[in-house]
């Protein structure tokens, strides 16, 4: 038999809430990605400054290994990406073209791929015209984990001659945006436009 006292439900936050505390933890996701040095993903971190872990072998097009340590001492440009991608493909151009303005500077840019094999990224780097080395990061977990590109592309990190991280950015920005990250790698240097 029925009372007229109905089992009581359980209160339910208004959509505003949720909505609000959904939209904090993704604003909160996005600044961590975007904090210079925010973790320690990409090296170690003194407490100020994270210094990059560079001790990866990849192979390029050829199947020739490239030591990312071995670019140390220059200003360096890690982007992560891949071919079905359409941000990354609005990002190449510009890196393209950059890597060409500071190349005085001996800038270095590196474009590691995620997950397409040599066949397939030969003929998109020559369609794109990269003038930077392209390098193979399938099967390489540990790399796109330390460098978060499992969680999203494009993202690249752009780091100092000696080796700390300026910053890290996910998606595909504003060629200003861009250029700019990529002077202030740059030691000073006056006349440049």
């Amino acid at each position: 038999m029925e009372t007229g006292n109905p089992t009581p439900q359980p209160r339910r936050a208004p959509a505003w809430i949720v909505t609000g505390l959904l939209g904090l933890a993704a604003a909160g996701g996005i600044a961590w990605l975007m904090a210079p040095g925010s973790s320690g993903a990409a090296g170690a971190s003194d407490g100020e400054t994270a210094v990059a872990r560079l001790d990866y072998t990849l192979k390029d097009l050829d199947g020739k290994d490239v030591r990312l340590a071995d670019f140390k001492g220059r200003p360096l440009v890690l982007n992560f990406w891949a071919t079905y991608c359409g941000p990354c493909k609005t990002e190449i151009p510009i890196f393209v073209e950059l890597v060409e303005k500071y190349r005085e500077e001996k800038l270095a840019v590196l474009g590691i791929s995620v997950d397409d094999s040599p066949a397939d990224l030969r003929p998109f780097a020559a369609e794109f015209k990269m003038n930077y080395p392209v390098l193979v990061g399938l099967g390489h977990d540990e790399l796109m984990e330390r460098y978060e590109a499992g969680f999203m592309i494009p993202i690249t990190w752009y780091i100092k001659p000696d080796g700390t991280i300026h910053s890290k950015h996910p998606g595909s920005p504003p060629r200003e945006f861009i250029e700019e990250q990529i002077r202030a790698l740059l030691p000073a240097r006056t006349g440049r436009p």
